[in-house]
């Protein structure tokens, strides 16, 4: 779906507001519009909890109250996102139906309470959240206010009733077709648990089946597929009544239990809410890990999408409930921004008398006053935004992808060896992002249904579990001329989990111009060396000398590579750590092992100067400070940001750049202050 003109034409600032709470007090209300005006608010998310309050009984609905507040949020030109009440349903739902909640894993059906505590497969639970959404959609889909359809909230978890055991099976059925190629594909003759009987087959339980690999990730692949099925089932609803109003979920940090990137074609913008643990260890790399979940959202798509909820101030489920130190919020909320967000929004607009989230951070607290540290920054930022409209129309562009494949996650974490502890996935793949983010380039992510055409640079760390023939799409990207950089651990197992037979990686050793013959894990206090036997930099290069590598070591044979590093240590000392291979009119790198950040920082500095990879400015910046741009064909957008809590010394950028945020003479030496962003913009040269 094309987005309106609403989405691209101004950045939208507002928050989660749950007026419900609050109709016994009317001069709250009144109070709330004028505080939202006041701090620069021009979107409110409503009704994301709404349930009980819209339909106290079955089938009697009471829509007065939000009438009044779409109406008056409408009426003082504050738009909303109306959101389907399906995240927590009211009691008399659950006492009178009660197949609609869930069952856990050890079998036995959950009571009534907390979010997310229903079936997707129930036709009760589907019948009801069609029927409240339908009427929802009926009567204010055309309501002036209303730009999106907000659709549940945090969708995730797990039933394991009969009814989501038969539509296992069903969806087994569906892929293997037969019992012996499932048999065949969860090699269930080891323990001797071949299934002769669609029946006998049940979900992965603690007391009972779980170490079938195939069957695991083939119930994470139900799970995602019977969540996204509910909420095309919610969207259907809504959208029968208004087809063209987008409608968007609200996804999680690094949430394990579904495969995002499936969400993709029905949702028509990604959402997501961000939580950093700000201030508990370098708020640098706090920052890394918060732009990559930022650059991952937006890569779903390919298109800017919505920051729908974060935090003014402070969590309250998180292990300690840190302030964020004045001008972080500013700093944070910009760096979504940059990374592609046209909207700041948190949770929530006013913090709740009780319940479980009573302390968490809000722009109003309990002190109802707007006379406060929180209340003063959230209306500064707001301003900014009003006067950054532009940034709105712009997108990062990226000449690099990464690879990040959900599937392939939940196959490592239960692979049972090398490790089976802290395989390290994400920290992984992060250590590549971290060293792009560095240099100031643009990065998306990919997985291995995604298409990698058009990137100079591909990364693909840990590649474990091949799928949809993704190895195919590999060696067609090096021999068109793509750089592939790959990683140990990579090229060992289908998409169900089981073992290729023959060398590894499977079907790239010739691409990569290496075989894997074993791996050695490491323990915590151990690790091993690579040295530069070969620079491949311009002159002499930033990647020489050695460096320390950790976790797990691949133990190559070269077939047509050449040694960039070799490894020091153990019996494997002089054996490839680190190799180059050409392939038809590319390149592919192989790196072996784990290594310290410097190794990162130094590889990618050659690595991306002799690919070419584009960055808005060419200058080194302090550690703590990184760049991030957006732009569309006329204007560039660039955010410095300085995560440090001192100033930061910044060299000039040049004469085509100014500022926007603040005053500053940019083709001069300058400064940033602490937790400081500074926003600058340049025309784009045709």
């Amino acid at each position: 779906m094309k987005m309106s003109a609403y989405f691209n034409e101004r950045l939208l600032h507002g928050a989660d507001y749950n007026p419900e709470q609050w109709l016994k007090h009317p001069e709250i209300l009144k109070q709330d519009i004028e505080y939202m005006k006041k701090a620069g608010c021009n979107v409110m998310s409503v009704g994301i909890f709404s349930w009980a309050a819209l339909e106290p009984e079955e089938g009697s609905y009471r829509w007065d109250w939000l009438d009044g507040i779409l109406d008056s949020l409408h009426a003082n030109g504050i738009s909303v996102f109306l959101a389907t009440p399906s995240g927590a349903r009211p009691a008399w739902l659950a006492q009178k139906y009660p197949e609609v909640l869930r069952v856990s894993a050890d079998r036995r059906r959950n009571l009534f309470g907390a979010r997310h505590n229903h079936c997707y497969t129930s036709p009760v639970y589907r019948e009801k959240i069609e029927r409240i959404n339908g009427e929802l959609a009926k009567r204010y889909g055309h309501h002036p206010a209303v730009k999106l359809w907000h659709i549940s909230n945090e969708y995730g978890g797990d039933c394991h009733c009969d009814l989501c055991q038969e539509a296992f099976r069903q969806w087994l059925e569906r892929k293997y077709g037969t019992l012996d190629n499932l048999n065949e594909q969860w090699w269930t003759t080891f323990w001797s648990h071949t299934y002769t009987d669609w029946s006998q087959i049940e979900s992965p339980a603690p007391h009972g089946e779980n170490a079938i690999h195939g069957m695991n990730l083939d119930w994470r692949r139900f799970v995602t597929d019977q969540t996204l099925d509910f909420m095309r089932h919610e969207i259907a609803a809504v959208k029968a009544y208004r087809p063209e109003l987008p409608a968007t979920t609200n996804f999680m940090y690094y949430y394990n239990g579904l495969n995002y990137f499936k969400f993709k074609d029905a949702v028509d913008i990604v959402s997501w809410d961000n939580y950093p643990t700000w201030h508990k260890k370098p708020d640098i790399e706090i920052a890394v890990d918060t732009a990559m979940n930022h650059d991952l959202m937006r890569s779903i798509k390919k298109a800017p999408f919505l920051l729908m909820e974060s935090s003014p101030s402070m969590t309250n489920w998180q292990s300690v409930s840190k302030l964020k130190k004045p001008g972080m919020h500013k700093l944070s909320s910009l760096q979504a921004v940059a990374h592609g967000s046209n909207s700041v929004q948190y949770f929530q607009w006013r913090k709740s008398r009780g319940s479980s989230e009573k302390f968490h951070g809000a722009v109003v607290s309990h002190d109802g006053s707007a006379d406060t540290r929180v209340f003063d920054e959230v209306a500064d930022l707001g301003r900014l935004l009003g006067s950054l409209s532009g940034v709105a129309g712009t997108v990062p562009k990226a000449e690099a992808a990464i690879v990040y494949d959900w599937e392939n996650k939940w196959a490592i974490e239960d692979s049972q060896g090398p490790r089976n502890r802290d395989m390290g996935y994400i920290e992984e793949v992060q250590s590549h992002y971290r060293a792009l983010l560095k240099r100031g380039i643009t990065t998306d992510f990919v997985d291995m249904e995604s298409d990698i055409d058009g990137y100079k640079l591909l990364i693909a760390p840990m590649i474990y579990m091949l799928r949809g023939e993704f190895e195919r799409k590999l060696r067609s990207f090096v021999e068109r001329g793509g750089v592939l950089v790959m990683t140990y651990w990579s090229g060992i197992v289908n998409e169900n989990d089981l073992v290729f037979q023959g060398d590894a990686p499977y079907r790239l050793t010739d691409v990569a111009g290496v075989v894997s013959e074993e791996i050695d894990g490491l323990y915590d206090h151990e690790h091993n060396r690579g040295s530069v036997v070969q620079p491949f930099g311009k002159g002499a290069g930033a990647l020489r000398g050695s460096y320390v590598c950790n976790k797990l070591c691949d133990l190559l044979h070269l077939e047509g590579a050449e040694t960039l590093l070799v490894y020091d240590e153990d019996f494997y000392a002089g054996r490839p750590a680190v190799t180059r291979n050409t392939f038809g009119r590319g390149q592919a790198y192989y790196i072996a092992s784990h290594f310290e950040a410097r190794f990162y920082d130094d590889f990618y500095l050659d690595l991306t100067e002799s690919v070419g990879l584009y960055r808005p400015v060419d200058i080194t910046l302090p550690d703590g400070v990184y760049a991030a741009a957006r732009s569309d064909e006329k204007v560039e957008y660039i955010f410095l940001q300085n995560y440090n809590a001192a100033s930061a010394a910044i060299l000039p950028l040049g004469s085509d750049w100014q500022a926007v945020s603040r005053e500053a003479d940019l083709s001069q030496p300058w400064a940033l202050a602490p937790y400081e962003v500074l926003v600058a913009k340049r025309t784009v040269q045709a």
